[in-house]
């Protein structure tokens, strides 16, 4: 039954995304890593099942990037009516998704090294899902570089620095971030579902 309700939400708000977004350049550019996420659900389902907090965490990432998708990241609705309320000079709504680019891999790479046996050490592998996160988000920055050297006219909307020097430094800080609260406050939730998980196997 979840399995039903988890592909009902991710295509409901996939087929939201794409009707009208501001530009389907971007869309598609945003939207890509949710695709291939699910491409890579479904083929890996069978052999490597994940845990509930993970498939969770996985969908509400895709949200966001769909979110994004649709109104790009620096133009999110919500994010332009909060911004009086902290005093915010900028939409921060792609600071929410740096940060769940770190939060939601966190627990992806957390899972994959516990369940491989990569690392055993609890200190160890935090370090290296930390840094895993923050190459990733790193990596993630070098292609919106690259997108944006050749796109041209959409570097703008994808690259959504909203003209902060700093853009990309806080992208990554956010990432780092995201990634360090997620082992704090999810690895005992995720230690018991991942007994589960391996129980069953």
């Amino acid at each position: 039954m979840w399995k039903i309700i988890w592909l009902g939400v991710y295509f409901a708000v996939l087929i939201w995304s794409a009707i009208e977004p501001k530009n389907y350049f971007i869309w598609v550019l945003e939207v890509a890593p949710a695709l291939i996420g699910l491409a890579i659900l479904l083929a890996t389902y069978k052999k490597f099942p994940l845990t509930p907090l993970l498939y969770t965490l996985i969908l509400i990432h895709c949200a966001i990037l769909m979110v994004g998708g649709h109104y790009t990241y620096a133009e999110v609705p919500l994010f332009d009516t909060i911004k009086p309320w902290f005093g915010f000079e900028r939409n921060n709504y792609d600071r929410l998704g740096h940060f769940a680019q770190g939060f939601v891999p966190a627990i992806i790479a957390r899972e994959i090294l516990i369940r491989r046996e990569v690392i055993r050490g609890a200190n160890w592998r935090n370090l290296f899902t930390v840094s895993i996160c923050l190459a990733f988000s790193a990596f993630y920055e070098l292609i919106e570089m690259a997108v944006a050297v050749m796109s041209g006219t959409a570097a703008d909307d994808f690259l959504v620095t909203q003209g902060d020097v700093w853009d990309t430094q806080s992208d990554m800080a956010f990432a780092l971030l995201g990634a360090i609260l997620a082992l704090l406050l999810l690895s005992r939730v995720h230690d018991k579902q991942l007994a589960k998980v391996r129980g069953h196997a």
